[in-house]
C-alpha cells in the first residue's frame, strides 16, 4: 500500500487541529481547502463575539463544512468569555439548583451564542459523575455526585445546545469523575467493577445517548473492569466494544487532548493518534499545547503509516472519516438565529442561575448579613488545572467594591500565604468587617491553615467557598457559591452587600 492522495485525505479528516492567532493561518486555510474538515479554538484564539465570527467565516471561505469545535462548558471553563468570565454558572451550580428546565434554557442560550460566532461543535457538556470530592481536575465541572442527577442535566444541556444546532458531546468517558489523577499529567485508575460502573458513571452517558447526543469524547483512562493494560482513548474493548455495541452509540468519538501526558507519554503525539484510532476513535483533538502544523502533519503520517503497516485497517480509518464527514455536513445546515435584545429590566438566566445556587449557613447570632460596611476581603487563590483559562477572572472582591465602595482585597496564593501575609490581612481588616473567599479549601491544605489563622483572630468573619464546599461550618457566615464563574461571584458580592435577601 502507498501514500495515496485518498489515505492522506482520509486522515486528514480524522484530525481536529488547533492553531495560533485570532485569523486562520496560511497552513490552516491551505489545509481546509485541502481536506481538513474540523478543527478547535482555544480562548488564544478568541477577543469578542464579533472577530470569533470573522475568523469562523473565514474558515468557512476554505471548506463551507468545516466544523468549529470548543471547549466552552460555561462556569469555570469557558473560552468565549475567558477575558472577563462567564456569564453563566458552571455544572455544580446548576446540579445544586436542579431545575432540569433551567439548565436546558442555559444550554440553549449558550448554543445560540456559539451558533453567531459560527461554532457548531461544543465540547460539553462533562457527563461525570463527581464520585471523589478530592477530584483534581472534575469538580464543579460536574453536575454533582448523584448519577441520576447527572443524567437528567446532561440530557437538559444536550436538548439545549442541540435545539441551536450546535453539536453536543458527553464526556469524559467513561467517567472521569471519581479518579484522584488528573490526566493532563497522569494517567488515572478508574477502580470500579463493570456492574459499578454501569451503576454509577456509565448511566450519564447511556442517558446522553438516548437524548441523541452528537458526539462522545473519550477520557484518558485506565479501566481494569474492562481493559487492564490500554487507557479508554486507545481501549477497543471501551471503545468499540462497550461505547458502540453495548450502549448503541453511533455517533462521532472524539478523543480528548491527544497531547495529554496520560496517552502521549507512552506513544507519542502521533502514536497514541494512530492508536485511538485504530481503537475505535473517529477523530483525533490536539493543539491545545501544540498548535502548528508540524503536529498536524505528523498526527497524519502517523495514522497513514498505522494504514501501511496493517495494523490500522483502512476500513476502519474510513468509517471514521464517515462518520467525521456527516456531522460535518450536519453542522453545515443549521441557520444562525439572530440576537434578542433584552428588556430592560431582565434578568439574564445565567445571573438568576448563580443567586438560585447560593446556600448561606449562619453559625452565629450575631452573624450580620448585609454588611454594615465595606469589607476586607482575602481571597486565597489555588493554582487551577489546565482545563480552566489560568487568565480568567474570579472572585468577590471586584464585585463587591462596586456595590460597597472602600472594600479592599488581598489575594493570596499557595506560596504567598504566609503566617505574615495573613497578620498583615487581619490588620488591614481591623476594626472593619472580614470576608475570606476560597477555592476548594478541602483540597489544599495551605488554604485551611490560613483560614484557620484568620477564624481564630476574626470569628465573625464570613466566609465565602466558591469551589466544592466541603464545609459549611466555617465562619459565621458561610456562603457557598458552588461555582466560580463571574455571575457566582457577582451573586456573592449581592448578598454581602444587600442587594440580595439573605
Amino acid at each position: 500500500m502507498k501514500r495515496g492522495p485518498e489515505l492522506l485525505r482520509l486522515a486528514d479528516t480524522v484530525v481536529f487541529p488547533g492553531f495560533e492567532g485570532k485569523t486562520p493561518p496560511d497552513w490552516v486555510r491551505r489545509r481546509l481547502a485541502g481536506g481538513l474538515t474540523g478543527v478547535v479554538l482555544f480562548s488564544r484564539n478568541i477577543a469578542s463575539p464579533p472577530q470569533v465570527a470573522e475568523l469562523t467565516a473565514a474558515l468557512r471561505a476554505e471548506n463551507p463544512c468545516v466544523l468549529v469545535g470548543i471547549d466552552e462548558e460555561s462556569g469555570e471553563v469557558t473560552r468565549l468569555e475567558a477575558a472577563a468570565g462567564s456569564t453563566r454558572p458552571g455544572n455544580f451550580a446548576l446540579g445544586v439548583v436542579d431545575d432540569a428546565e433551567l439548565t436546558e434554557e442555559i444550554a440553549r442560550e449558550l448554543g445560540h451564542d456559539l451558533a453567531r460566532a459560527g461554532v457548531n461543535l461544543d465540547f460539553a457538556p462533562s457527563a461525570d459523575v463527581n464520585s471523589n470530592p478530592d477530584n483534581p481536575v472534575i469538580g464543579l465541572r460536574s453536575f454533582g455526585a448523584d448519577p441520576d442527577l447527572v443524567a437528567r442535566h446532561t440530557v437538559a444541556w444536550i436538548k439545549g445546545l442541540q435545539s441551536a444546532h450546535v453539536a453536543a458531546c458527553a464526556k469524559h468517558f467513561p467517567g472521569h469523575g471519581d479518579t484522584s489523577v488528573d490526566s493532563h499529567h497522569g494517567l488515572p485508575l478508574i477502580a470500579a467493577t463493570a456492574e459499578e460502573l454501569h451503576e454509577v458513571a456509565l448511566r450519564p452517558f447511556r442517558a446522553a445517548i438516548e437524548a441523541g447526543v452528537r458526539l462522545v469524547m473519550t477520557g484518558h483512562l485506565l479501566v481494569p473492569a474492562y481493559d487492564t493494560e490500554m487507557p479508554a482513548t486507545l481501549s477497543a474493548r471501551i471503545l468499540h466494544d462497550l461505547l458502540r455495541v453495548e450502549m448503541g452509540f453511533d455517533g462521532v468519538i472524539i478523543t480528548d487532548g491527544i497531547e495529554m501526558a496520560a496517552v502521549s507519554g507512552p506513544y507519542g503525539i502521533g502514536g497514541a493518534s494512530a492508536r485511538a484510532i485504530a481503537a475505535g476513535a473517529d477523530a483525533v483533538c490536539v493543539g491545545g499545547e501544540h498548535a502548528d502544523e508540524r503536529t498536524a502533519v505528523s498526527i497524519r503520517d502517523a495514522i497513514v503509516d498505522a494504514v501501511i503497516e496493517g495494523w490500522l485497517p483502512e476500513e476502519r480509518l474510513a468509517d471514521a472519516a464517515r462518520r467525521v464527514e456527516a456531522l460535518a455536513v450536519w453542522g453545515a445546515s443549521g441557520r444562525i438565529p439572530p440576537a434578542v435584545p433584552g428588556r430592560p429590566g431582565d434578568v439574564p438566566v445565567g445571573m438568576a442561575a448563580a443567586r438560585r445556587a447560593l446556600r448561606v449557613t449562619r453559625r452565629s447570632a450575631d452573624a450580620v448579613l448585609p454588611l454594615p460596611a465595606p469589607p476586607h476581603v482575602v481571597e486565597l487563590a489555588p493554582e487551577m488545572n489546565l482545563a480552566i483559562d489560568k487568565s480568567t477572572p474570579w472572585g468577590v472582591g471586584e464585585p463587591l467594591g462596586k456595590l460597597l465602595p472602600g472594600t479592599t482585597v488581598t489575594r493570596l496564593g499557595a506560596s504567598t500565604a504566609t503566617g505574615g501575609a495573613v497578620e498583615a490581612v487581619l490588620a488591614s481588616a481591623a476594626g472593619r468587617p472580614l470576608v475570606a473567599v476560597v477555592r476548594d479549601a478541602h483540597r489544599h491544605a495551605w488554604q485551611t491553615d490560613a483560614l484557620a489563622h484568620l477564624l481564630a483572630a476574626r470569628p465573625d468573619a464570613v466566609v465565602v467557598e466558591m469551589g466544592l464546599p466541603g464545609r459549611s461550618d466555617l465562619g459565621a457566615v458561610h456562603i457557598a457559591t458552588h461555582g466560580s464563574a463571574r455571575v457566582c461571584g457577582q451573586a456573592a458580592a449581592e448578598l454581602l452587600a444587600g442587594d440580595l435577601p439573605a
